[in-house]
């Protein structure tokens, strides 16, 4: 049961809601222990506490008049026993305890151990655990592996056909010896194959824990995980466990019960059409009327939307209050930290440290032997003398290259323009001048001076 925030519970909704999800979540399981405060009621009924061996841990624990008739363990304080049921809440008290349905001896053997270290592995791949599929409202078609001779088989068919017809696929099988439970899984693939399946009964009438042992068989119980229809367990009397039960999709006390649990009585489902056509004629009828009511009411605000748009911005003018009150509080703390901070360079043991780096520096220096320094010395006058005489190289190279710029700019028809002269060159050919023969009159000339150029012509 989920409820909102706002949305409170009575204590009696409370108590029926965890005895619901105890019920569903700890259902058909075993527990071993030691019994003890045993008390036989009046009304045949049983109650014990059941008391761990190595923790400090205890639950009680009730049986009733019917399962405590059909116990295999002597009850009595002091008795190791194995306690097989589920878990549940009594309302009255919000009482957590345990619902046996059978007891037996702790100590009950090899076939028991075989069963919890079998039950153990497939708890641990979920097997057991898994989503349980729901049984279909009306099935169309129900697979029913059993043996032909079985009691069980006339139990399923007779209980069928009197609660509501419907198509019953015998898959026929051993249910007891050697060879059962490779023939249990061949008939549960054989029935999947029926293409119109709606569910599958695997059953077998009560007997020995001998007798029931092929539905303790590991391969039966992979193939019942892996039907692809929902499986119901019908095998043995109710105080009976099998493999089979835990990792079915639901657990019938007995082959008959599974038929009542799979086929729906005629007078069951006219009952609930019945039921649900009034149910939907209230809830039409209801509907008209809030219409109707709506309807001859003025349009009004909804005062819950003005109360809702005020929670909002209180809801807003709160945040905004708890992030300035924030700020504020991060200023001052930075304001008494600026004092801390300014003086932390003048700290005694800064400085202190400080003064110990400069006289370990020192120190390290002082230990340095006389040949030590001077062999660095020397080398340290050896590095400058190699400078100094690459820097003498470097000014050689310099002054012979000063010496050809030189040069360069003597030999420059540039530098001679500087000095007043200029170059006639032709405007078709762009070549420079040499003699008058090279033009005619009207020629066209570009004279080049120092700065820049004229246009001439050639008179004579």
């Amino acid at each position: 049961m989920r409820t909102s925030r706002d949305q409170s519970l009575t204590v009696a909704a409370l108590n029926r809601a965890v005895r619901m999800g105890l019920e569903h979540e700890f259902a058909n399981i075993s527990v071993v222990g030691e019994i003890s405060d045993l008390m036989r009621a009046s009304s045949g009924h049983v109650y014990f506490t059941l008391n761990d061996e190595q923790h400090a841990a205890q639950i009680r624990v009730v049986l009733f008049r019917t399962d405590a008739g059909r116990t295999r363990a002597k009850l009595e304080n002091g008795a190791r026993v194995l306690v097989r049921g589920s878990c549940t809440l009594y309302e009255p008290r919000g009482s957590y305890q345990f619902q046996a349905r059978a007891v037996l001896p702790a100590g009950e053997g090899d076939l028991a151990a075989q069963f919890r270290r079998l039950l153990e592995k497939l708890n641990a791949e979920g097997l057991t655990t898994r989503e349980k599929r729901a049984l279909p409202l009306l099935p169309r078609c129900i697979g029913l592996v059993t043996s032909e001779s079985a009691a069980a088989l006339h139990d399923v068919l007779r209980v069928a056909r009197g609660r509501c017809p419907v198509r019953i696929v015998i898959a026929p099988c051993q249910v007891q010896g050697e060879n059962a439970p490779r023939s249990i899984v061949v008939a549960l693939r054989a029935v999947q194959r029926v293409p119109e399946l709606d569910v599958v009964i695997v059953a077998r009438g009560g007997g020995a824990a001998e007798d029931l042992w092929a539905f303790n068989d590991e391969q039966v119980a992979r193939a019942i995980a892996s039907c692809r229809v929902p499986v119901v367990s019908g095998v043995g009397h109710e105080i009976d466990t099998t493999i089979a039960d835990y990792v079915a999709d639901v657990r019938a006390a007995t082959p008959s019960n599974a038929a009542e649990l799979v086929v729906p009585a005629v007078v069951d489902l006219e009952r609930r059409l019945s039921a649900s056509v009034r149910a939907l004629e209230r809830a039409q009828l209801a509907r008209i009327a809030r219409k109707r009511q709506l309807l001859s009411q003025p349009r009004l605000r909804d005062p819950r939307r003005l109360l809702s748009r005020a929670s909002q911005q209180l809801d807003e003018l709160d945040l905004r209050l708890a992030r300035a009150i924030r700020a504020k509080l991060n200023r001052a703390k930075l304001a008494l930290d600026a004092p801390r901070l300014a003086l932390a360079p003048h700290d005694p043991r800064t400085r202190l440290l400080r003064r110990r780096a400069d006289l370990a520096r020192l120190r390290t220096r002082l230990e340095l032997s006389p040949g030590r320094w001077l062999t660095l010395r020397r080398n340290r006058l050896d590095t400058l003398t190699r400078r100094n005489t690459l820097e003498h190289a470097l000014g050689a190279l310099r002054q012979r290259l000063l010496g050809k710029i030189a040069q360069l700019d003597a030999l420059s028809p540039l530098a001679v323009l500087s000095r007043g002269y200029a170059i006639a060159l032709s405007a078709k050919t762009g070549r420079a001048l040499l003699s008058p023969a090279q033009v005619t009159a009207g020629d066209q000339l570009r004279i080049k001076l120092h700065e820049g150029e004229v246009r001439a012509k050639v008179i004579e």
